[in-house]
């Protein structure tokens, strides 16, 4: 990825065990304000590129999470959950919750670490500015069992690699017709819109 990605791994790791990493980690990226922002869904652009802005989705939380937790010798799983955003039990702006009910199914990543000896979901993507509003917000994680889920799934897809799931996912998201793109482009503007002005009014 990039020198941001190394040094912050450093800032975040840096005097701690193993476990308190797992954990610090986790806690970084999940406080990054979530943003769907198209450029940084790219496997070896994304993370960076959301540490830069101090923006970013569930693709690119995910594979950074994922990196680090390679780099302190954990192993990983890439999990992806098709939904639709209008199940999310939040309280919707009017305007961005009437665009979510007409939108094909999306897909959600997460992130399982083998720790402890079992498979634990970890799932960073709501910041914790979110949590007024109803988002699944994982606002206290002990790193040893599962976090919620941020979505209410109709399947689940695991991977053991991240190019694997990056290339398999592209394709499905290639697949949209251009309306069904165009109805996800003025919904990620106005969810990323609306989100802001949630988290200032706090």
């Amino acid at each position: 990825m990039n020198d941001i990605v190394a040094s912050r791994y450093r800032d975040w790791t840096e005097g701690l065990d193993k476990e308190r990493s797992v954990v610090n980690i986790f806690e970084k990226i999940r406080d990054i304000p979530y943003y769907v922002i198209a450029e940084h869904l790219e496997l070896e652009t994304g993370p960076a590129g959301m540490l830069r802005e101090n923006k970013g989705s569930c693709y690119p939380k995910h594979y950074l999470m994922g990196k680090m937790y390679q780099d302190l010798g954990l192993r990983v799983r890439y999990h992806t959950y098709p939904f639709y955003w209008k199940d999310l039990d939040i309280d919707w702006a009017d305007v961005v919750g009437e665009m979510a009910a007409a939108l094909p199914v999306a897909y959600h990543m997460a992130l399982s670490v083998y720790n402890h000896d079992r498979w634990v979901l970890a799932d960073a993507t709501w910041d914790l500015g979110l949590e007024k509003l109803g988002f699944a917000v994982n606002s206290d994680w002990d790193g040893r069992n599962d976090t919620r889920l941020a979505v209410k799934p109709l399947d689940e897809f695991v991977h053991e690699e991240a190019a694997e799931r990056h290339d398999e996912f592209k394709v499905k998201l290639e697949e949209y017709s251009l309306p069904e793109k165009l109805a996800l482009a003025r919904f990620s503007i106005e969810l990323n819109r609306w989100l802001e002005k949630v988290r200032k009014e706090q």
